[in-house]
């Protein structure tokens, strides 16, 4: 079997690794890795392939930054050739981001058989544009590897077919189960023993300048009772200074350069609480029984709510000064792990890929996927 992965951004990176290592250990398999070059700072993409322990990629299609469409475009004209040309059984790609969009209307087009890693989620928001693509990325996938029961029932409200629809467990975790014994914040800055780790990049929150300024305000509001440690997104900077608020690495309000995944996994573990507007984070968050306050009107992760630690806000600033007291009070949500988050869902993956395939070259029929909310993985 001839697997290609598709990755353009850092969330996808985390997915990937585990996913390459499982399907390494599978025999008769060859897989190869494209980076589509979304991401190209070297401190949001560099940096995580050395510590997560991905391969160079085979091939980085260098498309850099634009608006959604230039991003997306770009891909597809970048990638179809390669398509072509390495003619692979099946291409996986990842989350929500552009490039997983692109790559699966390229497989589409080609007929290619796609494989949606973290199918099935959904904000029900379609402002945001990552739910443009995970609902237009599912719709033609073959395999969809979900993370959780409700993102099963999501997909089968919307006609996908059951058969297709595999409930895995979450790849993101199986990276952190790996490398919690690695995170180490050694150097990294002078911790206090409580502070709050914050992180945005979100248009709805780093675009709109006016609240931005809200949420700096309420930051420095919560800096008088806590540390806050805020890594910042390079988009998020450039709009801080659009703003005219200045970038300062001492006070209470301490703004930091990206860090990797060790660094950031360190300082998440030992955290007061986390403030941030990212999915993956709010995962993390509910795996290692850290209070999570997430600043968007929705989440399409809404496991990390009914079980996890998470509370969306929105965009509430009284909110989040309320909840901020509550669990500097002791108050803190009490969470547990979601089902099938047990660092073994991308041995899952690599199990069903080899059983498609042998599905598909044997002209056998094994049925599988039968019931896609079910606590197992259907294999």
């Amino acid at each position: 079997m001839n697997v290609l992965h598709i990755v353009g951004a850092r969330p996808n990176f985390m997915k990937v690794a585990p996913v390459m290592a499982a399907i390494e250990r599978q025999r008769g398999v060859m897989q190869a890795l494209v980076h589509t070059g979304q991401h190209y700072d070297a401190n949001m993409s560099e940096v995580f392939f050395a510590q997560l322990g991905i391969p160079v990629p085979d091939l980085n299609l260098e498309v850099g930054s634009g608006s959604h469409a230039e991003q997306t475009a770009n891909v597809m004209a970048r990638l179809e050739p390669v398509i072509l040309e390495r003619q692979p059984d099946i291409v996986l790609v990842y989350g929500d981001v552009n490039s997983t969009l692109a790559a699966a209307l390229v497989c589409a087009k080609l007929s290619v058989s796609v494989a949606h890693v973290e199918a099935g989620l959904r904000s029900f928001d379609r402002s945001m544009p990552e739910e443009i693509n995970r609902l237009l990325t599912d719709q033609v996938a073959d395999l969809l590897f979900t993370p959780s029961a409700e993102a099963g029932d999501n997909l089968l409200r919307e006609g996908v077919a059951a058969e297709k629809i595999h409930y895995v467990g979450n790849v993101m975790i199986d990276t952190l189960v790996r490398l919690l014994p690695r995170a180490n914040s050694a150097g990294l800055v002078n911790l206090p023993e409580r502070y709050v780790l914050v992180t945005l990049h979100r248009p709805s929150n780093v675009d709109d300048l006016p609240m931005l300024r809200r949420i700096m305000d309420a930051l420095d509001e919560i800096s008088r009772q806590l540390r806050v440690l805020f890594p910042i997104h390079p988009r998020t900077r450039q709009r801080l200074h659009e703003c005219g608020i200045e970038v300062t690495l001492n006070g209470q309000l301490q703004l930091m350069d990206p860090i990797g995944y060790l660094e950031f996994l360190a300082l998440q573990r030992q955290a007061c609480v986390v403030i941030t507007d990212s999915g993956g984070i709010q995962e993390e968050c509910t795996y290692l029984g850290v209070p999570c306050l997430t600043l968007r009107e929705t989440t399409e992760r809404p496991v990390t709510v009914t079980i996890g630690t998470n509370i969306v806000v929105g965009r509430d600033m009284r909110r989040l000064h309320r909840e901020v007291d509550r669990i500097v009070a002791g108050k803190a949500k009490q969470g547990a792990i979601p089902p099938l988050w047990d660092g073994k869902a991308s041995e899952r993956i690599a199990d069903l890929l080899v059983a498609w395939h042998h599905n598909r070259t044997s002209g056998q029929t094994v049925p599988f996927g039968a019931d896609p909310t079910a606590s197992h993985s259907g294999s």
